[in-house]
This record gives C-alpha cells, sequence and structure tokens, in this order.
C-alpha cells in the first residue's frame, strides 16, 4: 500500500545538523525537581527556539510519502489518531516531530537535562510530555500516559530510548496496552538523504529536499490478562512490527532506485 503525500513549501538549511551535533551536553540526572546549573538553564532557554526556527524552516523542503503493511491503514500526518499507542525508534525523532505535530500527542521522556531539552524542543511543535523513563520515574511515566490514553488522546514511545540498545523496545508500551487495551501502532520515518550521528541510536537527521518514507507495520494488541510469561513474546513481536516497518522502508528506496536505473 502507498501513498504519496504532497510536498510542502520551500526553505534551506543546513545549519539544522549543526545544531543537533552541538547538542551533546553533559547528562544530567534530576528528581521531581530538576535543578540545573546556570550554562544548563541558558541552553535551555536558548536552544529550544533555535532547533524549533531551523527545523521548521528545513521540514518545509521535506517530502513525505506514506507506505503500509497489506492489510494496514496508513494516518496520514498522524490525523484520526485517538486512545492508541504508537512506537518508533528514536534515530527518526526529527522527521517524526514535524510529521505528527497536529496530533499533540503525549510522549514519554526522561527526567534528565537532556529529556529536558527535548520536552522544550516538542512542546514548541504543540506536543506533550510525560515525565520518566525505563530508569527512573518509569512507574510514574506509564501512569501518566495511562492518564492520557484514558482521556481519549494518543501517546508515543521512542521504542528503543533513551539510551538503547538501538532497535530493542523496551517494555513500557507493552505494559500500558495490558492497562488500558490500547492497540500499539508501529512506524518508521526512513529520508532518503540524511546525516547520521556518531549516537547510539544512528541518530538521522533529514537533509534539505530529501524525500522520507514513512512506513507503517502491522498493530500488536495486548489482551488484559496477558500471562507474565507472555510479556516477553508480546514485547518481542512489537520489536519485530517496528522492524519491519524500518526495513520496508529501506527496501522502498531500494525499489525505486534499481526502477530509476532500469528505466
Amino acid at each position: 500500500m502507498r501513498l504519496v503525500e504532497s510536498p510542502k513549501p520551500l526553505a534551506a538549511g543546513r545549519l539544522l545538523c549543526l545544531v543537533c551535533a552541538s547538542a551533546k551536553i553533559k547528562r544530567v540526572t534530576a528528581e521531581d525537581k530538576p535543578r540545573f546549573t546556570l550554562s544548563q538553564r541558558l541552553t535551555l532557554a536558548v536552544v529550544p527556539r533555535i532547533v524549533w526556527a531551523l527545523l521548521w524552516m528545513v521540514s518545509r523542503t521535506w517530502r513525505f510519502e506514506a507506505i503500509a503493511a497489506e492489510g494496514v491503514t496508513p494516518l496520514l500526518y498522524g490525523r484520526g489518531a485517538g486512545p492508541e499507542i504508537f512506537c518508533f525508534w528514536h534515530q527518526c525523532v526529527l522527521p517524526c516531530t514535524v510529521y505528527f505535530s497536529t496530533t499533540h500527542a503525549t510522549i514519554l521522556i526522561s527526567r534528565s537535562f537532556d529529556g529536558e531539552l527535548i520536552t522544550r524542543i516538542l512542546q514548541l511543535f504543540g506536543f506533550r510530555a510525560v515525565r520518566g523513563s525505563s530508569s527512573r520515574g518509569g512507574r510514574e511515566g506509564i501512569q501518566g500516559l495511562k492518564n492520557v490514553i484514558e482521556n481519549g488522546a494518543p501517546a508515543i514511545f521512542t521504542a528503543d530510548g533513551p539510551r538503547g540498545p538501538i532497535y530493542q523496545t523496551k517494555m513500557g508500551p507493552i505494559k500500558l496496552a495490558q492497562m488500558t487495551g490500547a492497540p500499539i501502532g508501529a512506524f518508521h520515518l526512513e529520508p532518503e538523504r540524511a546525516w547520521t550521528m556518531g549516537s547510539w541510536d544512528r541518530f538521522l537527521v533529514p537533509k534539505p529536499f530529501t524525500r522520507i518514507v514513512v512506513s507503517w507495520g502491522p498493530w500488536t494488541r495486548v489482551p488484559a490478562d496477558l500471562a507474565a510469561n507472555q510479556f516477553e513474546p508480546k514485547r518481542a513481536e512489537l520489536n519485530a512490527a517496528i522492524e519491519c516497518a524500518r526495513l520496508r522502508a529501506l527496501n522502498h528506496f531500494k525499489e525505486a532506485n534499481f526502477k530509476k536505473a532500469k528505466g
């Protein structure tokens, strides 16, 4: 299944890559009321708006194209998203931030300084945040997302975040789905041309004027009475769904390039 979406107006900006590369700021964990140094407070006051402006300008040049696994209907730009859970790999945060900005979804973000920085950037794009992670504050974070789902709004996980390992989803989405009955949607955004950062997640910064494939994988459903020994198989099922979406996107570009070379 393939849907082509109309391109957005053009602008420019390779500076986004430089900002992302320079954002290697010391990780500082925080308690419920984080306290930051003076330099960190200045960073939080300035950097989010710079990143927002650059990302907004560069994203006007991106062209999105949606594909999906058989039997799966993609949500174009996230329109129509309801009380559902959505998961993607951490490396495609930038294009996801733009593509799903109209959903006003809530995302689970760690309480670290890096998490605070990301939260402020995402809020400028209309997202909401629940603070917590797989290592600190996870229980409170899951409870916060449960409230979001029960209020009829979508929740989002960067499934292998915040520290990896890459392409390995955590158990959080499965626990939330078991608590709420919400289905889990899996997707991946793959730029045809991008700068790849040297981080654990191989973070992708799409280049200006590139094409980006939005690939949707199969849905994962978790029963409320899921037995304790079935959580890991369900986690593996979700992991396979997100990887299915990623590999389908990569294969889509290979097929397109082959057809172009052949004809």
